[in-house]
Order: structure tokens, then C-alpha cells, then sequence
């Protein structure tokens, strides 16, 4: 994306906003009964523009999950707002939370975990629709197959066991899960991480083809410079909790401002470097 595209996308309401979040967790010792806080957030503010794919980049520990996990309301930040859609959700009940659900889903790193393994491929993606009672039976397979084609799946795999897939294909799975109820936001808790460089690219390119067809906007978590920086509309740094760095990709990574986006871009220029030199041993 270019710098004047970028400000075009900057200037419409952002779809998912906070306001001084904060977040701690009590943490023991293995040595001693004391507990102690840590802070996970402090004070986050942070935007996600509508329509765009924002990455939020950090080292592990940096607080990115727990934020993630604040944005979904999966947690309860222990101070601060989230916005979505222009209204304040961090202060309701699960009770009035129950209609926003389906407008906001998760696709996590894990999808062996993430997945029922008691669970058909069909029934893994028909679960959200039957809670929210869409759908007659017959209609749920109908538009599990559907999904499943649409996400690269065979529609003759819907009986399979998620273990029956491979790596990528239960992360096409997940993906298809997170879709069926229609989001309008999607969190990709570090999704493409643990798959080879070769399925990252080819469900990277199913997510920027969801996103056209659907609308979707996107945060994409991870740990990866070198990823984010393909694709990303919007990069966010996160460090010890804290937004440290946001802007547009291009002059965010041309011309960083922050010591640790420094420390991360570094640290990819030297994984490059390590690599070409390796490929270039081996043809010697």
C-alpha cells in the first residue's frame, strides 16, 4: 500500500478502537507463596481501521495475545475502553455481549487445539451456526461444504477428523469456522506461524481473497517482521505492554522511530543474511 492510499484508509472510522487499556495478571514463584502483578497492558491505545489489515508486531511476552484476547472480550481489561463499530463494548455484560459475538472471531496459532478432534470437519463449522440457530440441519451441511469449498477444502473431506488434515489444511478449517457466522473482524493470533514458508504464502493469499470477498478487516499477530511487512496496510509495536510504534507499513518499516521496531527489523536483515549465506554454501 502507498503512502497516499494509506492516508485515504487513515481518514475512514477506524472499526475497532481502545482507550488506556490495562491489563495485569497475578504471577507466583515456584521458590515462594508471594504473588506479584505483571502488567500485560498499560495503557493501550491503539485504532484498526475498517476494511485494512493491521499487523501487531512484538516479541513473545510483549502483551500482543492478552490484547487480542481484550479486543475479542475474551478478557476483561482491568481498565481503559474498547470500541467497535463506534460503540463502547468493554463495559457490558456476557449477557449483552451474546449479540456482538458473531461480528468478532479469532483464528488461533494452534489449530489442532483449537479444533474438537471429536468433531467432523462439517460439524466443526455448523457449531456456530446451530448456536446460533441459523439453520435448519440439512442447511448446516449445505453451507459447511460451501465453506469448505470456499476456503480450498473438498467438500468430500467433511466427515475427516481434524487430525486427519495437514497443518495448513486444519488452519483452512479454522479459517472457514471463524467466517461462517459472517464477521466484520477477524484476529489471526499468530495463524501462520507454525506452518512452512510455502502454506504461510498460500493461506496468506486465501485471507487477502476472504478479505476482498467478504470485507473483512484483519489483525494479523505475529512475531514476524518479515511476513507483516508484505502485507500489512497498518503496523502496530508492541513492547512491555505498550503501543510503541503505529503507522502506515511503507514509512513505518522505511524509517522507523522506536528502538525495539529497530531491534525487530534488525533482527530480520540478519535472519536474511544467515539464510543467503547458507543457500549460497550449498551450491558451492
Amino acid at each position: 500500500m502507498g503512502i497516499e492510499t494509506a492516508v485515504q484508509h487513515a481518514i475512514k472510522p477506524a472499526l475497532v478502537k481502545t482507550s488506556g487499556l490495562s491489563k495485569k495478571y497475578s504471577q507466583g514463584s515456584p521458590f515462594s507463596r508471594k504473588k506479584f502483578a505483571v502488567d500485560a497492558l498499560v495503557d493501550v491505545n491503539f485504532e484498526i481501521a475498517s476494511g485494512c489489515l493491521t499487523a501487531l508486531v512484538g516479541e513473545s511476552g510483549s502483551g500482543k495475545s492478552t490484547l487480542a484476547a481484550c479486543l475479542a472480550m475474551l478478557e476483561k481489561p482491568d481498565a481503559g475502553e474498547v470500541w467497535f463499530g463506534g460503540e463502547e463494548i468493554s463495559g457490558r455484560s456476557d449477557r449483552e455481549l451474546a449479540p456482538l459475538r458473531p461480528k468478532i472471531q479469532m483464528v488461533f496459532q494452534d489449530s489442532a487445539e483449537a479444533l474438537n478432534p471429536r468433531f467432523s470437519a462439517a460439524e466443526i463449522i455448523e457449531e456456530p451456526l446451530a448456536i446460533q440457530r441459523c439453520r435448519t440441519t440439512k442447511q448446516l451441511r449445505t453451507r459447511a461444504c460451501e465453506l469448505m469449498e470456499e476456503v480450498g477444502l473438498s467438500a468430500d473431506w467433511a466427515d475427516r477428523r481434524p487430525l486427519q488434515f495437514s497443518g495448513g489444511q486444519r488452519q483452512r478449517l479454522a479459517i472457514a469456522r471463524a467466517i461462517a457466522l459472517k464477521p466484520s473482524f477477524v484476529i489471526l493470533d499468530e495463524s501462520l506461524s507454525g506452518l512452512d514458508l510455502s502454506t504461510q504464502a498460500q493461506i496468506l493469499n486465501l485471507l487477502l481473497d476472504l478479505q476482498t470477498a467478504h470485507g473483512l478487516t484483519y489483525l494479523l499477530i505475529s512475531h514476524d517482521f518479515s511476513l507483516v511487512g508484505q502485507v500489512a496496510d497498518f503496523v502496530a509495536v508492541m513492547h512491555k505492554g505498550r503501543i510503541v510504534e503505529y503507522g502506515a507499513r511503507q514509512p513505518l518499516i522505511g524509517n522507523p522511530q522506536h528502538d525495539q521496531t529497530r531491534t525487530l527489523l534488525d533482527s530480520v536483515r540478519v535472519m536474511d543474511r544467515s539464510f543467503q549465506a547458507a543457500q549460497g554454501g550449498r551450491q558451492q
